[in-house]
């Protein structure tokens, strides 16, 4: 079993022991001091360093009721800046992944690692499980470039805006990287190339769930792209517009399947709000371009058919997906268990060495995240 894998289980375990009835816990002195090596550390995981004025004032004056209330309150804050991260609003601007942990019932837990003496386990389980994270980690403290070091931090940020259970097989999808990853048994499986959008267009940060491939599709063109391009296409050449398979149906302009298509042989079912898709291009070349920001937003996947063979494995082999993309029609498959996609956004990324690489940031979106670094 992966270490993410039993971190998950063991915060898990942790979340519904501590859900339990318990006692209120009074703060020893070895707490206060395990507590405070906490926050003395946080900068070691690119968080700021927070104050414990009041708690010390509250030690000095040897008040036990006000000792236990600083303390929580100290803890706290720095357990839901380890487990959700310590960005602002504007900072987190459009990050949309939902993040279950803000359903973690932090307060229980507390109590219970303070009548336990088990507070070094609370901290470290908040942390992200995922390796990248913990790769970042190890390079934040033996980096000395500045740059290299800010660029760390804030990637050790976005880590905390991510659910710490991604799921035991999923897709993990880094634009920066012009890459997708599935991962099974929390253990990168496969990797393929994708294009996604251009600068003008990026695309977004979200997550959704993969229910199904469309194997020829049609593509439902977005009003968008109707006003930049197929619209005037339509009207200035209508037989060239036929020929490549533009349609008006049903109050729309539509492109039928085939070797033109714009979606190519393959389109995921993974609804979203955005209209963001994961699917297959006729313009393969372009999968050999070093920077691949090509897209209005979508995803476009290389070797787009054996994704969706990975994917549909147990309900479809490949040679039945060669045979219905062969035929031509239409055909929606559900997958056997839905598996979620995060379309992310990391420009500090774990190498194949286990080293940290540092990739351009193509969206411009690192200058609004706060570096927090140690000393």
């Amino acid at each position: 079993m992966k270490r993410s894998l039993i971190a998950t289980i063991a915060l898990l375990i942790w979340t519904a022991a501590a859900s339990a009835q318990v006692n209120d816990s009074t703060w020893s002195s070895s707490d206060i001091t395990t507590l405070k090596r906490w926050v003395d550390s946080a900068p070691l995981d690119a968080l700021p360093r927070m104050s414990s004025t009041s708690l010390d004032r509250a030690v000095v004056e040897g008040d036990q009721q006000s000792i236990d209330d600083e303390a929580t309150m100290l803890a706290l804050r720095l357990a839901r800046a380890h487990l959700l991260g310590s960005a602002t609003q504007a900072e987190r601007a459009g990050w949309n992944i939902v993040d279950s942990d803000r359903e973690i019932a932090l307060e229980p837990m507390l109590e219970r690692a303070v009548e336990d003496d088990t507070l070094d386990t609370f901290f470290a389980l908040l942390r992200p499980a995922h390796a990248d994270y913990s790769a970042l980690k190890t390079a934040l403290a033996n980096e000395t470039d500045a740059d290299r070091r800010k660029a760390i931090a804030r990637n050790m940020e976005r880590w905390r805006w991510m659910p710490r259970s991604l799921g035991s097989d999923y897709v993990l999808v880094n634009p920066a990287r012009f890459e997708a990853d599935l991962w099974r048994d929390g253990a990168k499986a496969e990797t393929w190339r994708v294009i996604v959008g251009k600068k003008s267009t990026p695309t977004p940060v979200f997550n959704a769930m993969i229910e199904g491939v469309i194997l020829n599709p049609w593509w439902e063109i977005p009003a968008s792209i109707v006003r930049e391009s197929v619209g005037a296409l339509v009207r200035r050449n209508p037989a060239l517009a036929r020929e490549r398979g533009y349609v008006w149906s049903n109050g729309q302009y539509r492109q039928r399947p085939g070797p033109n298509n714009a979606l190519g042989q393959m389109k995921l079912v993974m609804p979203n709000r955005f209209s963001v898709y994961m699917h297959d291009t006729p313009n393969k070349n372009l999968f050999e371009e070093e920077v691949r920001a090509f897209s209005h937003g979508c995803i476009r996947t290389g070797d787009a058919i054996g994704y969706a063979a990975t994917l549909l494995e147990g309900v479809k082999t490949r040679e039945d997906v060669d045979s219905i993309v062969a035929s031509g029609k239409t055909t929606t498959v559900r997958i056997a268990r839905p598996v979620p996609v995060y379309i992310t956004y990391f420009t500090a990324v774990r190498d194949s060495a286990g080293a940290v690489e540092i990739l351009p940031d193509i969206y411009n979106r690192d200058g609004a995240i706060r570096a927090n670094l140690p000393d």
